[in-house]
């Protein structure tokens, strides 16, 4: 086939190349730049023009066309919604909206133009039989930041290193003497250059509600310049209450910061909006037995998910902690993925 590899500078998608052109496609590679720039030498986006540089370099190696595509008006909104989020007192996941309306959103549009047949990327994640199966290295799984990605769009995408573990994908690197072999992962939101989110925030419309920390009981703990600085489960940053305080919600109305004990952190359901089903949509009101994911790193757990249209209830079997507005539910059946949704609040 004719596939549109996205890349990104790093050795993830280096390999993912590599391992298509050894399987006989023909390729075309695309690098999106996200119009971002760091201020000084030690603030990098991930997008970068050394970034751009590599994936070129790659690209060469490899006899691919190589095209940079600007995307910056793109970006420019997610980080307007990004900021957004944070000064309603929520915590959002940029990454998901990107491979949502960007990597399988417009990368698709551009398959198109250079007839493509396919778009793949250097995920961590598998197709099999038109659904999204986590990857086989679970410490790598990238599935949680896919579950938006439309459903017809699984037929056209590729993802090479779904069967393999990052070691071997870095000795396969090292083997095709490709120079992203030894690179090391970029973790951060590639906007946030400077390893503060609220220098995005502020920058982009300021900071949030300044206001109080309270305790669940009305007391009032102190005070704190914005709303913006604050997520769910947060421990530094809080007045001394001689025992350890964790952020359990946020009201960006009146500013309001609740604090309470690690034991008053867990909550036994939440509401969840904008359900995206990647399998046949339940009827309404019918109970789906699944584990739920609440952040990236956490791992799923058993409950029930009760959908009426875009809105869902979830309940747990067993209490979760930390369960943060703005972050994405994501659903599983063993290593199938059901969909997904954003948390809307715990119950």
């Amino acid at each position: 086939m004719r596939v549109l590899v996205a890349m990104s500078g790093g050795v993830d998608s280096s390999v993912a190349a590599l391992l298509l052109q050894r399987a006989g496609h023909e390729l075309v590679s695309v690098f999106m730049r996200n119009g971002v720039a760091g201020k000084s030498a030690q603030e990098k986006s991930c997008c970068s023009a050394s970034d751009a540089r590599d994936a070129a370099v790659v690209a060469d190696r490899l006899g691919m066309p190589f095209y940079a595509v600007d995307y910056a008006a793109e970006f420019g909104a997610l980080m307007d919604h990004f900021a957004a989020e944070y000064r309603r007192g929520r915590t959002p996941n940029p990454c998901v909206l990107c491979n949502q309306q960007l990597k399988f959103g417009q990368l698709f549009r551009v398959a198109d133009d250079v007839g493509a047949d396919a778009v793949a990327t250097g995920h961590y994640a598998r197709v099999v039989d038109g659904e999204l199966r986590l990857a086989r290295d679970a410490n790598k799984d990238q599935t949680y930041y896919l579950f938006g990605i439309e459903r017809a769009a699984l037929a056209r995408t590729l993802f090479p290193l779904g069967e393999l573990t990052k070691p071997e994908v870095r000795a396969l690197a090292n083997e095709a003497g490709l120079v992203t072999a030894e690179k090391p992962e970029s973790m951060e939101i590639c906007f946030v250059t400077s390893g503060d989110y609220r220098d995005v925030v502020r920058a982009r419309g300021g900071g949030g509600t300044p206001g109080r920390f309270v305790a669940r009981d009305g007391r009032v703990l102190g005070q704190h310049d914005g709303v913006d600085g604050f997520t769910i489960g947060q421990r530094k940053g809080l007045p001394a209450l001689g025992t350890p305080h964790f952020v359990v919600s946020i009201d960006a109305a009146s500013g309001d910061v609740t604090l309470v004990p690690r034991d008053g952190m867990s909550a036994n359901a939440m509401a969840v909006a904008g359900v995206h089903w990647l399998v046949d949509a339940p009827r309404d009101g019918q109970p789906v037995s699944a584990h739920v994911k609440v952040r990236a790193r956490h791992a799923a757990v058993p409950a029930v998910i009760t959908a009426h249209g875009t809105h869902a209830r979830v309940e747990f079997v067993q209490p979760v902690t930390a369960i943060t507005p703005g972050q994405a539910a994501v659903f599983y059946d063993g290593d199938r993925v059901l969909g997904g949704a954003w948390i809307d609040g715990a119950e």
